[in-house]
This record gives structure tokens, C-alpha cells and sequence, in this order.
């Protein structure tokens, strides 16, 4: 009967521990916020703001392929493409999340039953003298025995976390976890705009120059017009010295246009992780950019739950609120069970007999009693960064409006302009067509056809600003809206 009782002891151990580890989860549970402003958001735009035309308002505005594609250039799809697979930034977030992810996983298996092997050689010399024995009395004396011992086992821990504390570490870890695949989702939205607004920048660059150039030929072709007046007596010499100072103002400004468009083109290629020396950015043209009619944004509550930044700060609050209820149960008593078995043996041959068997099974409790207030202050802390961590998630969600509501205004106003500028660039084409017949007829003074020129090279190069803005003002409308990104991973 005794021998029954004994074994049903470890038995009876392991249901009591389970039946225990089942107790209480101290601390809050977390629940995904919508922000400061909720659901209650309807919209982006402030009373008064500049109205972007074609964009409106959806409750689903996923697309069937990555958002740069709405642009309906190749080239830009290979280069962020190219961006997503060989960037350095993209390689970083994904280790950062490879980290975070294996760091949940070390965490949720503490949670589980610890089983350990060892085994140990050793060679020990015995001092009797320590135990009080020195030999027999009219004996002679005994010398300190030398001896080898063998040892193999194992050892089997398990901590019940009484109060959960092991549980919100793990959900702390998972949601460190989650916050670096959202910083991820972030690491890629940002660089595919960034490349997007790089190729932008590049093709305004270019349209820039092209018209420079075109202006710089328009001048010389006034010029050769003034040789011409001059030489038949129908102009001063003065108009011609005009046309040449029109002609030098306008090739002066090639160079600084040259200069920008290396700067944009050697960017670019840090973006794609790679030198400029090895790797050339392709012509992008502004002309070949489509802008599509019809542009579907996100809803605000929509924005709260797809764009990354804000899901990273709604993680990072679920990481703050898992480490109070950690801090929690720091502060209550903690039971941990262990069990040693060993195999003891001098003769290895002789480690597997049943006499060569130890074992130990331990219940340990602690509890905390006097810690200086350390506990209490870990828990207050914890508290507060809760606490901040909150105001850092309603921070993030603000911001996110602001910035939509920042580009939709700034699209409004580049629609604006781009009407106005084609008007003033058809009015000042017709008054340089004008001037220059004029002047050709003998009807009119070299000093209008140059004011004419000028003021038609100061309109064509607005008017290339205004679209290359208009359409760098899109690319941060794709991003700032958490555009789909994903079909091109």
C-alpha cells in the first residue's frame, strides 16, 4: 500500500499544478483603440481648404495591384520593385522583424514544462580527516581514497505562474512582434513612395530642361531675327543686345537644372541599394505619367486600422499594457515545481543499476515581502508608460489626418494652378507669336519680342513645376492613405 501511495504522488503533483497554473491573469487587457477621434471622423478636409478634384471617400480602396501602378509606367515599376528586393532599409526591417518574432517564440516557450539533460565525469580525492575519521584506534593510518564518479540524468521544471505574469510576458513579446511587422509594412510603404517621389522629381527635372533648351532655341532664333532687323535698318542695336542678355539668362539656368537632376538621379540610387557608379536611373518622363481620374482614399476609421504607423503605435500600447500586468504579478507569490532524477555510479558499467538512482522533487513558493518599494514604483512606472504610449497612439492617428488633409489641400491648390498656368502659357504664347510678327512685318520693336519671350520662358517653367508637384503631391496622397503595397512582395 505504501508503495502504491508513492507512486501516485507524482501524479497527483502534476494535476494540483495544472489545476493551479490555471488561476488568474493579473493586470488590463488590451483592446484596439480607434483613435481620438474614432469612427466619428468623416472626413479629411478642414472648412475653407482647396478641393482635390477626382478623389473622394471609400469604405474599400484596395486595388488589384501595388498603388505606383496607377501611374501606368514600367519603369517605375521595375525600379521599386528592384527598391523592395535589394534595399538596405528593407533588409533591416525584415531582420528586425525576424528578431522580434524569435524573441516571442523564447518567450512562449519559458511558459511551457523545462527538461534538461546532464552528465558529468569526475575524478575526486576524499579527505576523511573532514568527516572525523582517521582510521581505526590501534590501527594504522588510513590514507585519503582517490575515486572516479559517473553521473547521468535529467531535471524537469515548471514555473505554474500563478498569477500570469508569464503569460503577459508573452503577450508583451507577441506584441513586439506585431510592432516590428507593422514598422516592416512602414519600412515598405515609405521606400516605394520615396522612390516614387524620386522618379518625380526626376522627370520634372527633365521636362525643365527640355524646356530650357527649347526656350534657349526660341532666343536664338529672336536673336537671328534682330540681326536681320538690324542689318536692314528696321532695328537698333540695343534690341539685339537685349536678345543676347535673354539668351545668356536662359542658358545660365541649365546648369543649376543639370546639377539637381544628378543630385535626384544619384538619391535614387541609394534608395535602390546601390552606387552610382552601378546603377543608372532610367529617363523618366513626365508626359509618360498617367494620373488616373477617379481616386478612392480610405475612409478616417479605415486609415486608423490599414495604415502601418498607426498599427505600430496600437502595438506598441499592447506592448505597454502587457508589461503592467507583468509588473502586476511581480508583486503576488510565485510557485515553481522541479524534479531531479540522477544516475550515480564510481564504474561506468555499474550507472544503470537500480541502486545507482537519486532523485528529487521540489515545490518551491516565494513571495515577495520587502522590496524598498521596488515592486510598487516597477508597477507605477509601468502605468505610466501605458499611459504614454496611448497619447503617442492618438499623437500618431492625429498626425495621420493632418497629413491627408495636407496633400488633399495641396492637390486642390496644384489643380488650381495647373488651370491658371495653361491659360497664362496659351496667352503668353500668342503674345510671342504676336510680338514676332509684328516685328517681322516691321510693325512692332525688338524690346516686345524679347519682354514676350521672357514672359513665355517664366510660364512654361511654372507650368512644368505645377504638374511635376501635382504629381509628387499624388505619390504622398498613395502613401499618406496606406495605398496597397503588398501584391508586389
Amino acid at each position: 500500500m505504501l508503495q502504491s501511495t508513492k507512486h501516485l504522488r507524482l501524479p497527483a503533483l502534476c494535476v494540483t499544478a495544472l489545476a493551479l497554473s490555471a488561476c488568474t491573469t493579473v493586470g488590463p487587457n488590451f483592446k484596439a483603440s480607434e483613435g481620438p477621434m474614432g469612427s466619428a471622423a468623416a472626413g479629411y478636409v478642414m472648412a475653407g481648404d482647396a478641393v482635390a478634384p477626382g478623389v473622394r471617400l471609400s469604405p474599400d480602396v484596395r486595388a488589384a495591384g501595388p498603388w505606383w501602378q496607377a501611374f501606368g509606367s514600367p519603369e517605375l515599376d521595375h525600379v521599386i520593385r528592384q527598391a523592395l528586393a535589394d534595399s538596405p532599409s528593407i533588409a533591416q526591417a525584415r531582420a528586425s522583424l525576424d528578431k522580434a518574432q524569435a524573441e516571442a517564440r523564447a518567450k512562449r516557450g519559458a511558459q511551457f514544462v523545462q527538461v534538461d539533460a546532464n552528465a558529468a565525469a569526475e575524478r575526486e580525492r576524499i579527505n576523511l580527516a573532514a568527516f572525523g575519521f582517521s582510521g581505526f584506534p590501534g590501527g594504522p593510518p588510513v590514507s585519503n581514497p582517490t575515486i572516479n564518479l559517473y553521473q547521468v540524468g535529467a531535471s524537469v521544471s515548471y514555473d505554474l505562474d500563478l498569477f500570469g505574469g508569464r503569460k503577459r510576458a508573452t503577450e508583451e513579446a507577441n506584441a513586439r512582434a506585431e510592432a516590428a511587422a507593422r514598422q516592416a509594412d512602414a519600412a515598405y510603404l515609405t521606400l516605394s513612395a520615396n522612390v516614387a517621389m524620386q522618379a518625380m522629381k526626376i522627370a520634372t527635372l527633365r521636362a525643365q530642361m527640355s524646356e530650357a533648351r527649347a526656350i534657349v532655341t526660341d532666343d536664338r532664333r529672336v536673336i537671328d531675327m534682330a540681326q536681320r532687323a538690324e542689318a536692314a535698318g528696321g532695328a537698333s542695336h540695343s534690341a539685339l543686345s537685349g536678345g543676347v542678355t535673354q539668351l545668356a539668362e536662359d542658358e545660365a539656368q541649365i546648369p543649376a537644372l543639370q546639377r539637381a537632376l544628378d543630385a535626384a538621379r544619384h538619391q535614387l540610387a541609394l534608395l535602390i541599394g546601390k552606387s552610382p557608379a552601378e546603377w543608372a536611373a532610367p529617363d523618366f518622363d513626365l508626359v509618360k505619367f498617367k494620373a488616373e481620374a477617379d481616386i478612392p482614399i480610405s475612409l478616417p476609421s479605415g486609415l486608423v486600422r490599414n495604415r502601418p504607423d498607426i498599427l505600430a503605435a496600437e502595438a506598441n500600447l499592447h506592448v505597454a499594457t502587457a508589461a503592467v500586468g507583468v509588473a502586476i504579478a511581480h508583486q503576488y507569490p510565485d510557485i515553481r515545481l522541479s524534479a531531479v532524477l540522477t544516475q550515480e555510479a564510481i564504474k561506468p558499467g555499474n550507472i544503470f543499476q537500480a541502486d545507482a538512482a537519486a532523485w528529487t522533487i521540489l515545490g518551491g513558493l516565494s513571495a515577495p515581502v520587502f522590496h524598498g518599494g521596488t515592486l510598487k514604483a516597477e508597477r507605477a512606472a509601468a502605468e505610466a508608460e501605458a499611459r504614454i504610449s496611448l497619447a503617442r497612439y492618438e499623437q500618431t492617428v492625429l498626425r495621420a489626418f493632418v497629413q491627408v488633409s495636407d496633400v488633399l489641400s495641396s492637390l486642390g491648390a496644384d489643380q488650381q494652378a495647373i488651370t491658371s498656368l495653361e491659360l497664362v502659357n496659351r496667352a503668353a504664347e500668342s503674345a510671342a507669336d504676336d510680338a514676332q510678327n509684328a516685328l517681322r512685318l516691321g510693325g512692332g520693336p525688338m524690346i516686345d519680342v524679347v519682354q514676350a519671350q521672357r514672359t513665355l520662358s517664366r510660364a512654361r517653367r511654372a507650368l512644368v513645376e505645377a504638374q511635376g508637384r501635382r504629381m509628387s503631391d499624388l505619390v504622398e496622397l498613395y502613401a499618406a492613405t496606406a495605398a496597397d503595397w503588398r501584391a508586389a512582395s
